[in-house]
């Protein structure tokens, strides 16, 4: 285990937190210390939901260390019960909890409550949070399902189907799930089951009632879809519709097994980014290099994105959730590129400086990587910001979500005329290097008093990576002549990092001690081959 201030999951409780705070007639009784009571937080405040989450804490202390626990416990399930009369009820122990052993699985079951107990077992030290929701969501499906339902012959009636995975504090899943019903609506399918997210414990017995399912998010959805897969025989469509290639597969699989006609649906011609990558306008963006770090299955999407719909270089992929390594170091392959799995955001800073990407689609974590390195970002998966749950309808998902992706990733980055444009006025006020590079973040002039207070050291340091009068060689690095340096200055800032990284490189590898006009050209036309 390592001690981190930034992380891309919580422990697998916080998952169950999501499953519970998703339904409607759950309850969530969880053993847990003072110091563990954050659902509120996370629900209220980040997603801006309108009602707390059905949790309940035991909240021991420390003093209590000594006493009866479990009787803590069990005081703290029955007064749940009485209180929220929930339809059914899952128990679990905290990571801190679980260290002392007390089993709030057996002593709920023991209780013999009026509603039924979904016992968690979520081994805090080896898992986390999507694998916890996924396990969560699993458990309800496995307890509660009535094994014996099968869909109604399907002669006169419409096809049904049941969505599988969205949760609360899920990166766009209200927004995803309206594209995925206009969908079904247009090829004429009706939703048996949304589940987690809006479903009752009554909803969940009566999933065998469809005819297949969806699996919208696989990191929460896969592993229940599979047991309903060899229960009740139902298949699933996994194709997740994110992007306008996967969203035109999506919608092909889902009328392939309601035996409807797919037209209907692909008819639909809202997403402007295949108009827009065929015109002229979008030359600009031809072989950008991006780099892509989120959870498996939004990084694998939007690699796909960036290669085969917006002509983008894959330079970097990767993912921090385990579960999911297999899939990306797949993708990874047919980009050329190496996988990085990992959980580690120092590790990933240090993949991202090392690839120079021109755009870097990452979680919130990446955003701040990137305004420190100076590069453009935009947010592709959770963890995220509450920035990220606006009050807009802003899917993923579908051809509307494809016109918010193309919106988010191209709005960052400088287009054709505005480099024109910065090159011809780099004398202007506005426009000089002194002004900062304006379009990725707020940034402080370099003229400023020096008694003016600094409120953000990472921008600062970021800014003055593009400007090479204050950049001094690193231990090792060739030194650059005046000559070379006023060359450089002439590039673009927010390539001129990229530039002299690429040059110092060639240099150190031909082993030049100085970094003149001739070496600086002669590394262009090494790198441009």
């Amino acid at each position: 285990m390592q001690l981190a201030v930034w992380t891309y999951e919580g422990p697998p409780h916080v998952g169950a937190m999501r499953v519970a705070t998703a339904m409607e007639g759950m309850h969530y009784v969880l053993h847990a210390p003072q110091g563990d009571t954050y659902a509120d937080l996370l629900f209220t405040m980040i997603e801006r939901r309108a009602k707390r989450p059905p949790v309940t804490y035991t909240t021991f202390q420390a003093r209590d260390l000594g006493k009866d626990t479990a009787t803590l416990f069990q005081d703290a399930v029955r007064e749940a019960v009485d209180r929220f009369k929930p339809q059914a009820l899952m128990v679990g122990a905290s990571c801190t909890a679980e260290l002392i052993q007390d089993d709030p699985a057996g002593l709920a079951e023991a209780m013999d409550l009026p509603c039924p107990v979904i016992p968690l077992e979520l081994p805090s030290y080896q898992r986390k949070e999507n694998w916890g929701a996924a396990e969560t969501f699993y458990q309800i499906v496995r307890k509660l399902v009535d094994k014996d339902l099968r869909p109604a012959p399907r002669e006169g009636r419409q096809p049904l189907v049941n969505i599988l995975g969205p949760t609360a504090l899920g990166f766009r899943h209200r927004d995803d799930l309206v594209e995925v019903r206009k969908i079904l609506d247009a090829l004429g399918i009706a939703v048996n089951c949304v589940a987690p997210l809006g479903a009752s414990p009554a909803d969940i017995i009566r999933l065998g009632a469809a005819d297949f399912n969806i699996v919208m998010y696989p990191e929460i959805g896969d592993e229940a879809s599979r047991w309903l897969e060899r229960t009740l025989n139902q298949p699933a469509v996994r194709i997740v519709p994110i992007g306008v290639s996967a969203t035109r597969e999506f919608i092909a699989a889902v009328a392939t097994l309601a035996g409807v006609d797919p037209a209907p649906a692909l008819a639909d011609n809202a997403s402007r980014m295949p108009w827009w990558s065929r015109s002229v306008d979008s030359t600009y963006l031809t072989g950008k290099r991006v780099f892509i770090f989120g959870d498996g299955t939004h990084a694998v999407a939007a690699a796909r994105i960036a290669s085969e719909e917006l002509g983008f270089e894959v330079c970097g992929l990767g993912c921090y959730n385990r579960e999911f390594a297999r899939d990306v170091r797949a993708a990874a392959a047919r980009y050329g590129v190496e996988a990085l799995i990992t959980d580690d955001h120092l590790a990933v800073e240090d993949a991202i400086a090392a690839a120079t990407p021109e755009l870097v689609l990452g979680t919130q974590m990446e955003r701040h990587i990137a305004k420190r390195l100076g590069l453009p970002c935009a947010v592709i998966s959770s963890p995220v910001h509450v920035q990220d749950f606006p009050a807009r309808h802003s899917p993923q998902m579908g051809f509307e979500g494809a016109n918010v992706i193309f919106d988010s990733w191209v709005h960052p980055l400088v287009m054709g005329l505005e480099e024109h444009l910065l090159t011809m006025f780099r004398d202007d006020f506005e426009f000089s290097d002194d002004a900062g590079a304006s379009h990725l973040h707020r940034t402080l002039p370099k003229t400023a008093d020096a008694a003016q207070p600094v409120e953000d050291h990472a921008l600062v340091a970021a800014q003055d990576l593009d400007t090479p009068s204050t950049i001094q060689p690193a231990q090792g690095t060739a030194a650059w002549t005046t000559e070379a340096e006023r060359e450089l200055k002439k590039i673009p800032f927010f390539v001129r990092g990229k530039a002299r990284r690429n040059t110092e490189n060639f240099a150190s590898a031909s082993g030049r001690s100085e970094i003149d006009l001739a070496t600086l050209y002669d590394a262009k036309a090494h790198y441009a081959r």
